[in-house]
């Protein structure tokens, strides 16, 4: 099976569509440079798409090299048939292909290779023909030497069958997909354990059992936390005697004392061989598949925190809230420059409220400040009455948002919050990110590593690598979906872009400090290292603002800027009178003009862009406001109907900001009546919602709600 017949076996995509992309991806064309500007080539793949041929891809090449090994190996101990190299080079999983090779592989010292070393195997060979009448007799043949009776010589020959029997593919197919199909996952607490601290969390699962085919991704990872955190013993539990029967019959064709010794010989290789390693497969198979579950909910959940709405350029003022320590405030301009930064003390034990009331007006006066932004963790509640109480009515055109600052210290101890503030220390820097979050958030939570943003599912107990990969791609998605402000963007920022290394993102900063702002697109083929490759994979998303050619601020990559120009001379305009004039854009059509090297998915690309030059796909920033009634968990009573913003999608539900420090549950049974499959088609993250409280559980600080409606 070739690369192209093994992706396209797995997608519905046209042949030449996968085919073409193929090619692009070999050529080190990146996914969201494909995605938007070969659209004539893929026929219009999106970046969903191409990420799945480039996952098959490399699938296949992992496989491809696999089964060279194994041929190899298999050649070498000179039992390569042109039958067995059959069924290894139409495997096309990693599973099938290591079934056919378990029989080659070497093994360390076991039962069976013991047997074989006292010369048993053919005696093993012969049982298995079952053609014998006389057992014992074939057995005393062989009790010489080392061998010292016939119980010894029937024992080692069944431990060689055993090995057989286990290491037979057909029987591990069969049981894999069997355990798969009818097998529990079982947990129980171990007892011992039960009073170490952290034990309370897995309660649930302290006597807990659930179809393996039913159990979803984050009880199945719960499990398994539990599992490796110490508290449960965890296994995989099925109607061993069906099972044990069917291999029985797969083995058995006679009679007699034969058929009776090999009973007791299946029965030993599915008890101590095979089903262990059944067990462990099919464990390993429902934790990949649950690690993808949650690695997705994760990456859907990223993306919705990136493309969090940003209030623009504004002039903030930023609070990192506190109590004994004080409230940390920064003022900021609209690029996020650091102004001014101080220490309030409007809360006990201190409590200066009108000294900290002056403080604020005085900043807010000073620098002419548009917003303030509080972050959501400790005294966040108390600070927003605080400020609107002392302040906000004498500025009621000032914006006050509550900020998500999950992360914000992690940024602020980080090497990148170092470089950018060395002379500051982690809370100044903490309340920084706090107001750039606001500003822009996708800027500000690039710099972070994203599993801290902390809207995931079980993010430390699933594949790193596979996390990983799936959140740099979402990053990478989102920050080419909007573009980038190429004299304005973070080295952080620009390592994000299409092509464009982390290196090369320090290079193109230190070219635009050297040399100053940049003029032009073209302008970038100056900075060291930057060849015509990487140009051609990033200039797109890369915007001049006031540059020298108009179209540098546009979603138009330079290759197609000769459409564009064709297009204006032809309606006998300037360039920049073509930009966003919708009324003579519509005019024209593709099938009217006289086109010059160009196809009509680029002249689409081109003629949508000059209609609606970089849209930013983000919507604008709203206000919003919790309950002023409560500020704790305890304020919570059952029937209680209170705003919240939507802060984390599950599986199993989503989790309601409540303006507090526990966030409360609304269970997928609770988001709307009648039967819900997927809780992203219900919420999406940092929505606004209203709310009814239906539990407080004060002793495990557990809050259940029931979404009533959203929130315009």
């Amino acid at each position: 099976m070739t690369l192209l017949e093994y992706i396209h076996s797995s997608l519905d995509i046209p042949r030449r569509a996968v085919e073409q992309t193929v090619k692009l991806l070999e050529e080190q064309c990146t996914i969201p440079f494909i995605a938007r500007y070969r659209k004539e080539l893929t026929g219009g793949l999106d970046e969903v798409q191409i990420e799945s041929i480039l996952k098959l891809k490399e699938a296949f090449e992992v496989l491809s090299k696999r089964r060279e090994a194994i041929l190899s190996s298999i050649e070498q101990q000179g039992k390569l048939t042109s039958e067995l190299r059959e069924k290894i080079e139409k495997a096309q999983s990693m599973t099938v292909l290591e079934d056919v090779y378990l029989p080659y592989k070497k093994k360390r010292k076991t039962k069976a290779e013991a047997a074989r070393g006292k010369g048993l195997e053919p005696l093993a060979k012969i049982i298995m023909s079952q053609k014998l009448l006389d057992l014992e007799a074939a057995a005393q043949r062989f009790a010489v030497k080392e061998v010292k009776s016939v119980e010894e010589a029937l024992l080692g020959a069944g431990d060689i069958i055993a090995e057989w029997i286990s290491e037979r593919a057909s029987n591990r197919q069969y049981l894999r997909k069997s355990i798969l199909e009818r097998g529990y996952l079982e947990a129980t607490v171990i007892k011992k354990e039960i009073e170490r601290e952290g034990a309370e969390k897995f309660k649930d699962y302290y006597n807990f059992s659930e179809r393996l085919k039913h159990c979803p991704s984050h009880r199945f990872l719960a499990v398994q936390r539990g599992a490796n955190e110490g508290f449960l013993r965890v296994k995989v539990a099925v109607n061993d005697t069906y099972l044990l029967e069917k291999i029985e019959s797969f083995s058995i064709r006679t009679q007699g004392p034969v058929r009776e010794f090999l009973k007791v010989v299946i029965n030993d290789s599915y008890k101590r061989l095979l089903f262990p390693s059944m067990a462990n497969e099919v464990l390993g198979i429902c934790r990949e598949k649950a690690d993808a579950e949650a690695i997705e909910v994760f990456r859907s959940n990223l993306k919705q925190v990136l493309m969090t709405p940003p209030l623009g350029q504004k002039r903030v003022l930023a609070i990192d809230p506190g109590f004994r320590t004080g409230c940390k405030v920064v003022c900021l301009n609209q690029r996020g420059d650091l102004l001014h930064n101080t220490t309030i003390f409007p809360h006990a034990p201190q409590k200066e409220p009108s000294k900290a009331a002056a403080k604020i007006a005085e900043l807010c006066e000073a620098y002419k400040i548009e917003a303030i932004a509080i972050g959501n963790g400790t005294a966040s509640r108390e600070t927003e009455q605080f400020i609107k109480q002392v302040y906000f009515k004498k500025a009621p055109d000032i914006f006050i948002v509550i900020v998500n600052e999950a992360g914000a210290s992690i940024y602020s101890a980080s090497k990148v919050g170092r470089e950018e503030f060395p002379n500051y220390d982690v809370t100044v820097r903490g309340a920084v990110s706090i107001g750039r979050r606001l500003m822009d958030p996708l800027s500000e939570y690039v710099k972070i590593d994203p599993k801290s943003i902390g809207v995931g599912q079980y993010q430390h107990d699933v594949d790193q690598k596979q996390l990983k990969f799936a959140l740099d791609q979402e990053v990478m998605w989102c920050v080419n979906g909007v573009g980038v402000n190429l004299n304005s963007a973070s080295y952080h920022l620009l390592a994000y872009i299409s092509g464009i290394t982390s290196k090369l993102a320090q290079s193109i900063v230190k070219y635009r400090e050297v040399h100053g702002a940049f003029r032009s697109r073209s302008e970038l083929l100056k900075v060291p290292g930057l060849g015509s490759k990487v140009f051609e994979q990033a200039a797109g998303f890369l915007r001049v603002k006031k540059g020298e050619n108009v179209l540098d601020d546009t979603n138009i990559h330079p290759e197609n800027y000769f459409i564009a120009e064709q297009l204006a001379d032809g309606l006998k305009v300037e360039l920049h009178e073509l930009i966003g004039n919708e009324q003579l854009l519509t005019e024209l059509s593709y099938a009217n003009l006289k086109h010059n090297g160009f196809s009509e998915a680029s002249f689409n690309e081109v003629l949508s862009e000059l209609k609606k030059p970089s849209v930013d796909p983000r919507s604008k920033a709203k206000v919003f406001s919790f309950s002023k009634l409560v500020k704790s968990m305890e304020d919570l009573k059952l029937g209680m109907k209170i705003p919240g913003i939507v802060n984390n999608i599950t599986n199993f539900g989503c989790f309601v900001d409540l303006g507090i420090k526990e966030s409360g549950l609304i269970h997928i049974s609770n988001l709307k009546d009648g039967f819900v499959k997927d809780v992203h088609k219900e919420v999406v993250l940092r929505e606004k919602v209203l709310v009814e409280i239906i539990e407080v559980d004060l002793g495990r600080r557990r809050i259940q709600l029931k979404l009533l409606h959203k929130i315009d």
